[in-house]
């Protein structure tokens, strides 16, 4: 299989960002599920490539932490 870039494919699926004015995206990670040609289900991911091991395993940590409902933003906090 060849590297894709996976811009249109996200566009394609709907995948959106909150971002207020002045914020700067400087390095992603994405992970997508896959339904191959003989219907088995992968994962597949990709990072940009700036982003080292140690920043890809904190993006993932602190994404789970977000999705278990165990994150809250002390700026937003009242």
């Amino acid at each position: 299989m060849a590297d894709q870039p996976v811009g249109q494919i996200l566009d394609a699926l709907g995948v959106t960002l909150d971002l207020d004015e002045g914020d700067m995206p400087v390095d992603a990670h994405a992970i997508m599920k896959i339904v191959k040609a003989d219907g088995t289900v992968s994962l597949v991911k990709a990072v940009s490539e700036s982003l080292d091991w140690i920043t890809t395993l904190g993006m993932l940590t602190a994404a789970l932490e977000i999705e278990n409902g165990g994150y809250v933003d002390s700026r937003n906090d009242d």
